[in-house]
């Protein structure tokens, strides 16, 4: 389920030798300018409350019975360090956010790094004239609107939210129109990461597969500066990772990238000065068809399971409203999805997530408040399960 424990697993970090490439990539925007850069340091903390009022779920993560004992845990702290450079070396920039702690909404058992140390971002970019630019790294996959800073929640856009892989992004606008031509290699640094941090959980496992080779395009239509209009499409590959797994006896060169997926979004945004509202309509399918490692080994996988049918395919709809207030900020987020995949017999689930952040000056304090009947699997498919939260989040920045 999506919230602030949504994939929050403790295991020991392997800092050294998971960073490396994310920092290389770092200074990589900084050696061939040849004005020195001036980075933009900051930094931020963060953590949360949380209560569970029902959950149909008995990990300890999302245990209604623990909560009910214990009155619920404050959780999940997370240190984030950002880089930015201050435009004084352009046509050269750069952007870097490295977060470490429970709470850097990463899985260490699907992340690139075993721990809780992810790369959420990296990104060199050139900018050819004002309106056109390149970012090369990890960088924000242009397809339809992305939630706010990961609050109140994906809900049932799991795995079409917030996305960020590596690749290239050309970015560009002329008058009302802008777009973006986009390729990401795969889903994550390294060979076997699926972890896409604030959206994870919902492109297969190390152990299953991923998502690679995955063009998108992007094109708005903004009349007026309150209305924007847009359509996005993806398409690319999946690749099987079972052969990578050492516990499965299975030659590494029976990996394949047979698999394929694409995704339509259809997305309607109105930005006020006080009240702004979003509306996306997102198409989705997988098809595993010829990713025979994939099917063998999970036949009777509990922990990752196959999906109904060797193509999966969902429609979802998503709202959001908001209302700014002075220091105040009031959400409400909803989201519906039904199936198409045969075999799946789950009724439309829904998801609601109203809420309200205060700015206290140094950051803000979030209160939400997670429903939902459903929620979307590793396969991308959609399942029937009740789960209700509520949250208080802190954070501040320096």
């Amino acid at each position: 389920m999506h919230g602030y424990r949504d994939v929050l697993i403790l295991m020991p970090n392997k800092l050294v030798t998971e960073i490396l490439p994310c920092a290389a990539l770092i200074l990589a925007a900084l050696a061939p300018v040849s004005v020195p850069a001036q980075p933009q340091l900051s930094a931020g903390v963060w953590w949360v409350y949380g209560y569970i009022t029902e959950s149909d779920f008995s990990s300890l993560n999302f245990s209604q019975a623990l909560d009910n004992t214990t009155g619920g845990n404050f959780s999940d702290p997370a240190l984030v360090f950002y880089a930015d450079d201050d435009g004084s070396h352009r046509p050269w920039g750069y952007s870097a956010e490295l977060r470490m702690g429970r709470g850097s909404f990463t899985d260490p058992v699907n992340n690139s790094s075993g721990g809780t140390l992810v790369m959420h971002k990296a990104w060199i970019d050139y900018q050819f004239r004002e309106n056109l630019e390149l970012k090369i790294g990890k960088n924000q996959v242009p397809f339809g609107w992305k939630t706010v800073n990961f609050w109140p929640g994906d809900l049932l856009q799991g795995g079409y939210g917030d996305q960020m892989d590596p690749g290239l992004k050309l970015s560009g606008q002329s008058g009302a129109f802008a777009y973006d031509l986009a390729y990401y290699h795969q889903d994550d640094w390294g060979e076997t990461s699926t972890d896409t941090v604030d959206d994870g959980g919902h492109w297969g496992s190390s152990s299953t597969y991923r998502k690679i080779k995955t063009g998108v395009v992007n094109a708005d239509w903004k009349p007026d500066e309150a209305n924007t209009l847009g359509v996005s499409w993806q398409s690319g590959r999946m690749q099987d990772l079972v052969p990578l797994d050492d516990t499965n006896n299975i030659p590494a060169e029976a990996t394949n990238d047979n698999g394929r997926h694409d995704a339509l979004d259809l997305h309607y945004l109105y930005e006020g000065e006080q009240f702004t509202g979003k509306y996306r309509y997102i198409r989705t399918r997988r098809d595993f068809d010829g990713m025979d490692s994939f099917w063998d080994a999970n036949s009777d996988n509990l922990a990752h399971p196959q999906p109904a049918d060797t193509e999966v395919r969902t429609n979802r709809h998503v709202a959001h409203l908001g209302w700014q207030q002075g220091a105040w900020h009031y959400v409400l987020e909803a989201s519906t999805a039904t199936t198409d995949t045969e075999g799946n017999s789950a009724d439309r689930i829904q998801g609601w997530a109203p809420g309200v952040r205060y700015n206290y000056g140094p950051g803000w304090i979030y209160l939400e408040y997670i429903a939902q009947d459903g929620d979307i699997d590793r396969n991308g498919d959609i399942y029937e399960a009740d789960f209700r939260s509520a949250y208080v989040a802190f954070d501040f920045y320096f």
